[in-house]
């Protein structure tokens, strides 16, 4: 994988600011977390009353008290009631809160992920991105949820038993507590071991789940070229490497448990060896040795509730970073303060329309009559320059053929009109002004794209056509499907337009996705309209079909044509050879003809070999 795809990798301490920063998460939960914060405090009030109604049942049956026995045992009965009740609540509303969070966490995620530029796709794998919306949103919501129930209750309850012991033996409550300092050590040395390895297991995982991704998507490849070995080979490594990092992390774990608690027993050992000498002479009564007992062997669970609160966060953290790394990443490209203020003044000066999308900042709608590139320069992120003062004017109603070979800059040329990413250097103008100073919503509502590999969404032919103008009526999707030579297949499937596509549009063949991706694209009516490769992966037939749509929706828009069977631009009122972000050649296909340059070559090779390969399908098979 790409080093500009490779995980982070995050080697600081816990970050607190981190975690205040992904508290932003919790206000909306502030009721609830008051909520929760006043049910922990009572169900610590409630833990230490218990002890001390069972040393009042003690001392009054050593004292044949029947009525105060009676009056205890009443007593005790009705704080384990209420206590049952809090838990309950206590439990369901940390529930409340956990997903609630989860929902909000992958809503601002997702959110975030329809802003961020094509740039940013370039650089991350999908299996990065899946891993943040599924493992480290799950992971920061359960922490963030359930780490509030340790936080309430715990220091709650540890402050209480403290008061309680100290109030029935302050020797005794001594020996308890100096064992603080032997604990925090064990949790400093523990935690730091737990937050390495979960973050290296976080990196397997993505690593892990971008394999799985990469493998299904190319399971056609991968059989047709026999490497199933190679693969589960490759999936081995980065499953074994797993598996050692979450048994690290689960032997780290396991291990700091049951020290802590090895440790608090040490207490109630010492307050059983102490306090039994002190029992009878020295005054204190067995219902108070008995007390102290439980509150020093009680002690342990609110420490170990914390601890382990500690190292959930400790866990968490790299989640926490990540989804932090995915909300903080940079929208490279946006709408300038100005605009964005601009639109929001016409916002609110009208009444929204279908038509919207045609408003420019100024408020008024907008036609694009012309496309220009002014000394546009572009180089990519990892250092590769692709166009040095570029220029290049269209107007609206002429169709651009760019040819060339592979890596010439084409592409790029197609994606910076789009403004899917912005020049470094230069200026791309719209109607004669700065296409930065116009709404990005605005201008890419007015594309529409016919790509070499059509991308269909799981529904029914009539939900994806519908995909291009959500508001279209049944007989705007099938004018438009008329349009582009697309009608009369929909027909002839078993449900028509409701027939389900599969995923990906895997129920249909490669022609007639493209012909529904063009009617889409059609439906969208835009101003600007792209055709990359759109026919370089169909029989004949069908290019002949898309070929002849394509000539009427093309008129009156500004159109960029990408291809490589130039016979499929002959008609293009510009034809532009690109090499090395240039134009090497600029004319009609008969210019370009008599020109007798590279054009010339590149058409009559594959004018040569596409008679060649006519003459072999006419010749008789044996």
């Amino acid at each position: 994988m790409p080093t500009e795809m490779e995980e982070e990798v995050f080697t600081g301490k816990l970050d607190w600011k981190l975690w205040r920063k992904t508290a932003t998460f919790a206000k909306p939960y502030r009721k609830h977390i008051a909520l929760l914060i006043s049910i922990g405090a009572l169900v610590s009030l409630l833990d230490t009353a218990l002890p001390w109604l069972t040393r009042n049942m003690i001392d009054a049956i050593t004292r044949s008290d029947s009525t105060g026995l009676r009056l205890q045992l009443y007593a005790y009965a009705a704080v384990v009631i209420v206590f049952v009740l809090c838990i309950n609540a206590f439990i369901l509303t940390a529930g409340w809160i956990a997903t609630g969070i989860g929902y909000d966490v992958r809503k601002a995620a997702f959110a975030k992920l329809q802003d961020l530029p094509f740039a940013f796709y370039d650089r991350k794998a999908v299996g990065w991105l899946m891993a943040r919306m599924t493992g480290d949103c799950a992971t920061l919501s359960r922490v963030m949820g359930w780490a509030l129930l340790d936080l309430s209750w715990g220091p709650c309850v540890l402050t209480a038993v403290t008061i309680m012991m100290f109030r029935l033996n302050w020797r005794l409550a001594l020996l308890v507590v100096a064992l603080t300092p032997i604990l925090l050590l064990t949790a400093r040395f523990f935690q730091r071991r737990i937050l390495l390895t979960s973050r290296a297991l976080r990196k397997a995982n993505s690593q892990t789940t971008a394999s799985f991704n990469e493998s299904i998507v190319g399971v056609r490849t991968s059989k047709s070229m026999v490497r199933e070995e190679r693969n589960l080979e490759e999936f081995r490594t980065l499953a074994d490497s797993m598996y050692n990092h979450a048994l690290k992390n689960a032997l780290y774990s396991a291990l700091f448990i049951p020290l802590m608690l090895s440790i608090c027993s040490i207490g109630t050992a010492l307050v059983l060896w102490r306090g039994g000498l002190l029992v009878g002479p020295f005054g204190m009564s067995l219902g108070t040795l008995v007390a102290f007992v439980q509150y020093a062997g009680f002690l342990q669970f609110p420490v170990t509730e914390i601890c382990n609160m500690l190292t959930q966060v400790q866990g968490a953290q790299a989640s926490a970073e990540r989804i932090a790394t995915l909300l903080d990443a940079d929208v490279e490209i946006q709408d300038s303060p100005e605009v964005r203020t601009a639109v929001a003044a016409h916002t609110a000066s009208i009444t929204a329309t279908p038509t919207s999308k045609n408003l420019a900042s100024d408020g008024k709608s907008t036609r694009i009559d012309s496309l220009e590139f002014r000394n546009v320069s572009f180089t990519y992120k990892a250092g590769r320059s692709v166009l040095q003062n570029f220029n290049l004017k269209v107007h609206a109603g002429q169709t651009i053929a760019l040819v060339g070979p592979t890596g010439g800059g084409k592409t790029t040329i197609v994606g910076l009109a789009c403004r899917f990413y912005e020049p470094t250097a230069g200026t791309i103008l719209l109607s004669g002004i700065d296409y930065r100073e116009r709404p990005l919503h605005w201008l890419q509502s007015n594309l529409g794209m016919v790509l070499q590999q059509p991308h269909l969404f799981s529904g029914t032919v009539r939900e994806n056509i519908r995909y291009g103008r959500l508001s279209a009526t049944d007989a705007e999707i099938e004018a438009a499907a008329r349009l582009v030579n697309a009608h009369d297949f929909i027909t002839t499937l078993k449900q028509g337009y409701d027939t389900p596509v599969g995923e990906g549009g895997s129920q249909l063949s490669s022609g007639q996705k493209q012909l529904v991706s063009l009617a889409r694209a059609v439906l969208a009516d835009p101003q600007i309209f792209i055709m990359d490769e759109a026919t370089s992966s169909v029989d004949t037939q069908t290019e002949r079909a898309i070929q002849s749509a394509i000539e009427r929706v093309l008129k009156n828009r500004i159109s960029f044509v990408i291809a490589h069977r130039l016979s499929t631009i002959k008609h293009a009122d510009r034809i532009l050879l690109i090499d090395q972000g240039r134009i090497l050649e600029d004319g009609t296909h008969h210019d370009l003809i008599r020109l007798r340059g590279q054009y010339y070559d590149l058409y009559t090779n594959q004018f040569t070999h596409e008679r060649e390969e006519a003459l072999l399908e006419q010749e008789p098979r044996p």
